[in-house]
């Protein structure tokens, strides 16, 4: 089986994240369901990661061209960016909890959360109506909105950061240095989201075989299907995992769940 640049970079993409699932299962583990901020949401994206490059490498081994397999690897590829941000929202979330385990903002992150999804559900309809020459135009459409969303969702993220920064006496001792970590990452993720924008205003149209119709553009290059594969692996690739990454080692190398105080020691502090 021969595979192109995006089959062989689709496989890369596999062999990458088949070890990480594995490590963000421990995470989620670790930190359970009700103290994941953000930790599930990794797992997810990895599961993401995962699913696309098996399909997208199953649709290059498949002759005659399977529609279906490319609509999926490709929305699966373009919705990664989704999970990444709301993790991260989610680990920021997390700064504000207090010692007894409870948070504050609820309400305003479960809208932020909420913009997140609704810029994941435009994202993949997007993609997905691209593949067809009928629809190809309101795909673009929706793909720009949830980009757009993405971008803003972004920005917001920087300003949580910083106004976490600003109230850092208030942090928990480890959530201090998880801070750290968060906002080493948000550079790499910053580059990743401006590829979403740069690669979804490419405006290209899928064809059955995973070629386009038309893409000569002035951001040709930066198409996440047809564009050049060394930037697509350096702006996209690269980036998320560097981010998973240094999620990843602080979430194992840190004690954040020392920061909690057990419900009997809080009680007995009060008397």
């Amino acid at each position: 089986m021969a595979l192109d640049s995006q089959g062989i970079l689709a496989a890369v993409t596999i062999a990458m994240y088949i070890p990480f699932l594995f490590i963000a299962i421990k995470l989620v583990m670790k930190y359970g369901k009700s103290r994941g901020d953000g930790w599930i949401l990794l797992l997810a994206f990895s599961i993401i990661r995962l699913l696309g490059g098996v399909l997208l490498v199953a649709a290059e081994a498949i002759t005659p061209a399977n529609i279906s397999l490319y609509d999926g690897g490709y929305a699966l590829a373009s919705s990664g960016l989704s999970p990444l941000l709301l993790c991260t929202l989610g680990m920021l979330h997390s700064m504000f909890r207090t010692p007894d385990g409870s948070l504050r903002y609820n309400k305003q992150f479960r809208l932020l959360q909420l913009l997140g999804m609704v810029a994941l559900i435009l994202t993949m309809i997007g993609t997905s109506e691209e593949t067809s020459s009928s629809s190809g135009s309101s795909g673009n459409t929706m793909g720009r909105v949830g980009v757009i969303l993405f971008c803003a969702l972004y920005i917001i993220l920087i300003g949580v950061c910083v106004y976490v920064w600003t109230q850092v006496g208030f942090v928990m001792r480890y959530h201090k240095q998880f801070l750290k970590a968060i906002s080493i990452a948000l550079p790499f993720l910053a580059v990743r989201t401006l590829y979403g924008v740069l690669s979804t205003f490419s405006s290209s149209t899928l064809s059955v075989t995973g070629t386009t119709e038309s893409n000569t553009g002035d951001l040709a290059k930066f198409n996440m299907v047809t564009g050049e594969w060394q930037i697509y692996l350096v702006m996209d690739m690269l980036m998320e995992y560097a981010v998973v990454i240094i999620y990843a080692v602080a979430g194992i190398v840190l004690p954040l769940n020392e920061d909690y105080k057990p419900a009997d020691s809080i009680k007995t502090s009060t008397l």
